[in-house]
């Protein structure tokens, strides 16, 4: 993809592609670091940039979702400490579309890990060693999305059970 740019930005953890303005950002450990690690990061995010250009499915649904989940995520919250059951409804709703979010995240980026590690393979960029190493880490990560994905879940059981004790009470 010759028309997505690579971009060095300060920080850690906090590499992403845009599709705004096709674009991948690479953070202080990854952006020209000769590293396993470094070139599975840069490598995943490139996966990101596939998935755009070839409009695969769940990462446009999950993009669709992202100014409601916006939206959704700033009103939930406040909603759920009022007393009436309107309210506690109404954020238990909004609430669950950030789960959705989560649930809808994972085979995006577990994608983005599968062709990332083909494209490590096509290129012969890594050594079969290399290569395992670079795999360890993209599973690790797809695991903080998985536990975001879990923890956002027993967040939704716990405010439905919240809710149907109140309005047992």
């Amino acid at each position: 993809l010759s028309y997505v740019t690579v971009r060095h930005i300060g920080g850690n953890l906090n590499d992403h592609f845009d599709p705004r303005n096709n674009s991948i950002s690479l953070s202080d450990p990854v952006y020209d670091a000769p590293t396993i690690a470094a070139v599975g990061v840069a490598a995943h995010e490139a996966g990101h940039a596939v998935q755009h250009a070839e409009e695969y499915g769940p990462i446009r649904f999950r993009n669709a979702l992202v100014p409601v989940v916006q939206f959704a995520s700033n009103l939930a919250m406040p909603l759920l400490p009022v007393r009436y059951t309107f309210f506690i409804t109404a954020g238990i709703i909004l609430f669950s579309l950030t789960t959705l979010f989560q649930l809808v995240t994972l085979p995006v980026e577990f994608n983005a890990s599968a062709r990332a590690l083909k494209a490590i393979d096509q290129t012969g960029m890594l050594t079969e060693e290399e290569r395992a190493g670079a795999k360890k880490v993209l599973q690790a990560a797809a695991m903080t999305y998985l536990a975001a994905a879990f923890t956002s879940l027993l967040s939704l059981l716990r405010l439905l059970l919240i809710a149907q004790r109140r309005n047992r009470d």
